[in-house]
């Protein structure tokens, strides 16, 4: 890409955009927001109007064919992502897409053959792999502080938020024609991401889902197991509707010399246990979460350096989610 500046359109302006990376964008050097879009008109431009954005839309093909825009953010539902990011890139636009990138395994597939005969890009926000914490973690296991890694396990229980017992208005979130499934498809992601960016590609998944407290239609309880290429194998438990006392977020590394706890969205103090017995670690991360990634994205697309953090990369934690949900 020539520009000198790559020029943001925002496609969703929700929460995500309001804390974790919209602010991001405008605070990378030879990176701006120029356009955000809404289906909901008035959104769009109290959002423009309160951040400063010159321009905003109630359509998303209007914000993609903006001649000033040269790269597209989606932040809508996930059951939008595959549509947004095509039309995108097939305007030679590329495509900057919050996780999970897409409601199933093959959407994921579509968005990457377009990406691949346009030859335009598609970037997917797991910015987790580019924050000081789980560089950390990561760096513990590479340096072989607790050895050889024999087994993994997450577990995560959280109660029900207070939405989901509105049945007349559930929130997005656990409608899996919107969501993909329930808070499983918008949580986990981060977590087998992360995984499979410390210990290589999950090649078999599978597991067990349950609908246990009967708040909204998606699964709410799952059990699974997995196996990485290099024989590694781990499990994991979710339950998005514990008691308060079972609240837990927590993935363990056990090693033959050791162990490593850590949460992927407390960002609770990294332990690791060893011979020498339990150290904390506290790791501070930046303000706005996903501005490493964001700066890696706007690197690659000067020319800069080469992000990763890909739709093909992303695509392998879609695939594991949908063993897992039997979707597959």
């Amino acid at each position: 890409m020539n520009e000198r500046i790559i020029k943001w359109g925002f496609i969703g302006c929700g929460e995500v955009t309001k804390y974790k990376s919209g602010p991001a964008f405008q605070k990378i050097e030879n990176s701006e927001v120029v356009a955000v879009m809404s289906r909901n008109g008035d959104k769009a431009k109290t959002y423009a109007k309160e951040r400063g954005i010159p321009k905003w839309y109630d359509d998303a093909q209007e914000l993609i064919d903006d001649d000033e825009v040269n790269a597209v953010y989606i932040a809508t539902p996930p059951s939008s992502h595959a549509t947004y990011a095509i039309m995108s890139m097939k305007a030679g636009k590329p495509v900057y897409i919050e996780k999970p990138m897409a409601v199933t395994y093959e959407e994921c597939c579509r968005i990457n053959r377009i990406s691949k005969e346009t030859g335009v890009p598609c970037f997917v926000a797991y910015y987790r792999r580019y924050l000081p914490y789980f560089l950390k973690v990561k760096s513990l296991v590479e340096e072989g502080h607790i050895g050889n890694v024999i087994n993994i396990q997450i577990r995560f229980a959280q109660p029900p938020r207070d939405l989901d017992h509105n049945k007349e208005n559930l929130p997005w979130r656990v409608q899996p024609d919107i969501a993909g499934g329930g808070y499983f498809y918008d949580l986990a992601p981060h977590q087998i991401d992360l995984l499979q960016e410390i210990f290589g590609c999950i090649l078999e998944a599978s597991g067990y889902k349950s609908n246990r407290g009967g708040l909204y239609p998606a699964e709410d309880t799952l059990s699974a197991c997995f196996q990485f290429d290099n024989g590694l194998v781990g499990s994991g438990s979710w339950c998005f509707v514990a008691h308060e006392s079972a609240r837990e977020d927590r993935i363990e590394i056990i090693g033959d010399k050791g162990m490593i706890c850590f949460s992927v969205f407390t960002y609770a103090p990294i332990a690791l246990h060893t011979e020498r017995g339990r150290e904390e670690i506290i790791v501070e991360n930046p303000t706005y979460v996903q501005q490493p990634l964001i700066q890696a994205v706007v690197d690659h697309l000067l020319g800069k350096s080469i992000c990763n953090c890909d739709g093909e990369s992303a695509t392998l934690t879609n695939w594991v989610m949908d063993k897992i949900l039997n979707k597959l």
